[in-house]
């Protein structure tokens, strides 16, 4: 159990560096001799766990949908949902450096393009899944198609937290991600069920 306990904690080392290298400078401006350094473990350490940076990188890709965990148990997923995944990406971003890693190394790309692809891909079906749910509940105007809304809705946030980043560091995150959803409401939702929806997301004590 203590070779197991060491092994995972070389693991999470591994992957706080690189996340800290590919958030700071991207995946090519990143090298392995400085996430070692950083890490402070060995070649051989990094490659028991890693067979290359490409392998680092698209698990730090992978980090980003830990923000679905908390809503996983929601019994009756939808609209608001969508709202609060969005939401929880946001403080993911601000305050979780794997997060902001595997964001930037899905827009950047670098040589991911398969990775990148896949991740905006599940994305937009996890949105549009709930826009479904929401469309049959008759949260969303009949005219409105719910894959060509998922697809914006990513887009936008993608927009969003990247105006965000540049602007402000992300500090203005949740005020961008909550007018962009106020947007979205107005032109999608029946007026009759606007008051159903927060767009600045689930208060944490109510869920």
């Amino acid at each position: 159990m203590a070779r197991q306990e060491r092994a995972e904690q070389t693991r999470k080392a591994i992957l706080d560096a690189a996340a800290s290298r590919f958030d700071a400078v991207g995946f090519l401006g990143a090298s392995l001799s400085d996430i070692l350094a950083e890490a402070g473990v060995t070649k051989g350490a990094l490659y028991f766990h890693f067979r290359s940076k490409e392998e680092l990188a698209d698990a730090l890709i992978r980090e980003q949908f830990t923000v679905w965990d908390p809503l996983a148990g929601i019994d009756d997923p939808g609209l608001q949902t969508a709202i609060d995944l969005t939401q929880n990406m946001g403080h993911s971003l601000r305050s979780d450096v794997r997060v902001r890693a595997g964001i930037r190394l899905v827009i950047e790309q670098g040589s991911f393009v398969t990775p990148a692809a896949n991740a905006y891909k599940q994305w937009i079906d996890t949105v549009h899944g709930l826009l479904l749910a929401a469309k049959a509940a008759g949260d969303l105007r009949k005219e409105i198609n719910a894959h060509d809304l998922a697809q914006y809705v990513v887009a936008s946030f993608t927009g969003s937290q990247l105006s965000s980043q540049v602007l402000t560091g992300r500090t203005d995150l949740h005020e961008r991600i909550t007018f962009m959803w106020q947007m979205i409401l107005n032109s999608a939702v029946p007026p009759r069920r606007l008051h159903r929806f927060d767009p600045a997301g689930t208060p944490a004590d109510s869920e």
